[in-house]
């Protein structure tokens, strides 16, 4: 899937998980976790179905009947979904809410779905300076996520740490960092 279209998608819509594989013999399906809070299935029961690469497509509303945690992932049974050949059906569809349900956050928290596609600014120097796009997050690399930002010189990755961001302009796809002094030399491709 193309940056656009995860953008054109993550405009309306919040992924919550991807499924995998049917998990069971009663039509449940084993499904990789995209949300931070897991825990917000216990209060859902309508979920929508929507196909990875045809933002276009129409969502199919599916009630949740119940879920578990399992082996990394999480285990959805959703309603009419009783066989192993019904679940086979589900398999590559992402499981998602209309952006408008998506959990609040505290006010110094930001989704980073909403991060990806802005413009990363080192506000450290005298005149303000483009270190490029943000292409991605990851949470995986450290105690601090990893900003995974498109420069000049290629991939960068720079610590979103809250001691270097000075503010974040979402309806300008703005993210100004005050950043060490280099920084992204040292994180540059060579």
């Amino acid at each position: 899937m193309t940056a656009s279209e995860q953008a054109g998608q993550a405009e309306s819509w919040v992924w919550l998980a991807r499924i995998r594989r049917p998990q069971g013999r009663k039509g449940e399906v084993f499904a990789d976790i995209l949300t931070d809070f897991p825990e917000k299935f216990a209060e859902r029961r309508r979920l929508w179905l929507l196909a990875e690469g045809a933002p276009a497509a129409s969502p199919r509303e599916v009630e949740l009947l119940a879920h578990w945690p399992h082996k990394g992932g999480v285990v959805l049974h959703f309603s009419g979904v009783d066989s192993i050949s019904a679940a086979e059906t589900l398999v590559g569809l992402i499981v998602a809410i209309p952006l408008a349900e998506r959990a609040p956050l505290a006010e110094d928290e930001v989704y980073i779905a909403d991060l990806i596609g802005c413009a990363l600014i080192d506000v450290a120097g005298a005149a303000p300076v483009t270190v490029g796009e943000i292409e991605n997050v990851d949470r995986t690399a450290g105690p601090v996520a990893l900003l995974v930002v498109s420069g000049a010189t290629g991939e960068i990755l720079v610590p979103f740490a809250k001691s270097y961001l000075r503010k974040i302009d979402l309806a300008a796809k703005r993210v100004e960092m005050a950043l060490p002094e280099g920084l992204i030399e040292l994180n540059a491709p060579r």
